[in-house]
């Protein structure tokens, strides 16, 4: 029986429907999970709150990892206005609009504007150049979110101009000890619900989460509402809802490039559980059979070549 969505309290400040994953938004570094090198206390992170001075920044990391959570926490200690921007959903003649209101309100009161763009490299290299005169001026302070390699996707120009931050894909400790301060939080969380979860339910969701926070949020409350307040959930429940792992994967972003390198490292020392587990990462990922069959071929050529000339027969 499916159970009720946990009530949020107007305090909280959350319409009805939130979804865990924002709701359990952290409020300060002390809840950001998986990246001391940024958040401890010698992070640069952290010494950038102390000094409340923000550059201009680029966060660079996979999907679920924090981005837009450390830029919101680094606005609201900078005292600065913060405007939102999706490269997804706008385009550049917005982002220009945004950026002379940011310079009449500091010529005005002199207050600086934070400008977050989500998913920066959706914006051609010669669209991201409109950010430039801006950010050259200090009337914006551009923090951007990528999730591709800004060596590739940001022009030079820009990337002079800003601080690039690499964030880590979480594992799974931080992902299970995310999910049990949600399971505890009366106020934001689903603590009023009482629900049981062993501790296999939680390994289980962080492993499919495959490192992405808001994934292992969205399995939690699937798994909520389907046992309903008070209910147990068991490893078993959590395969059945989630059918299959999503594994990481891309057509020809910074991922496919890791993965194919890593099976042609694998092959080369002669790791045949690395190379197994990554050819079938790239399979349940979507990569396509006939140019993995390719680069078997490829493989059996180059890197094996005259060491074992039967190589190339069985590829």
């Amino acid at each position: 029986m499916s159970g009720p969505r946990l009530p949020l309290t107007d305090a909280v400040g959350f319409a009805p429907g939130t979804p865990l994953a924002e709701r359990m938004r952290p409020r300060s570094l002390e809840e950001v999970a998986g990246q001391p090198a940024l958040t401890g206390e010698d992070g640069i992170l952290r010494r950038l709150l102390t000094v409340g001075e923000i550059p201009s920044l680029v966060f660079w990391g996979p999907p679920g990892c924090g981005k837009t959570t450390l830029a919101r926490l680094l606005t609201g200690a900078g005292g600065a206005e913060f405007v939102a921007f999706s490269a997804v959903l706008s385009g550049v003649k917005e982002a220009r609009q945004v950026m002379e209101d940011a310079r009449r309100l500091r010529a005005a009161t002199g207050r600086r504007t934070v400008l977050f763009v989500d998913e920066v490299h959706r914006f051609n290299r010669s669209q991201q150049d409109a950010f430039l005169p801006y950010v050259e001026q200090g009337d914006v302070m551009l923090i951007g979110a990528t999730t591709e390699n800004p060596s590739f996707e940001l022009n030079a120009a820009l990337l002079s101009r800003v601080k690039v931050v690499i964030l880590a894909q979480l594992d799974e400790g931080a992902i299970v000890g995310l999910l049990k301060r949600a399971l505890a939080d009366h106020e934001r969380g689903l603590g009023a619900l009482q629900l049981l979860f062993d501790d296999d339910a939680l390994a289980g969701i962080a492993s499919l989460a495959d490192g992405d926070a808001r994934v292992a949020y969205n399995m939690l409350e699937l798994a909520a509402e389907t046992v309903g307040p008070g209910g147990s959930v068991d490893v078993g429940l959590i395969r059945r809802l989630a059918q299959r792992r999503l594994t990481r994967f891309d057509k020809e972003g910074e991922e496919h490039y890791n993965l194919i390198s890593a099976l042609h490292k694998s092959i080369r020392n002669s790791d045949c559980d690395a190379a197994l587990y990554w050819l079938a990462r790239m399979l349940e990922g979507g990569a396509d059979p006939r140019f993995l069959a390719r680069r078997l071929l490829r493989i059996a050529s180059e890197d094996i070549g005259m060491a074992d000339p039967r190589a190339l027969d069985q590829a």
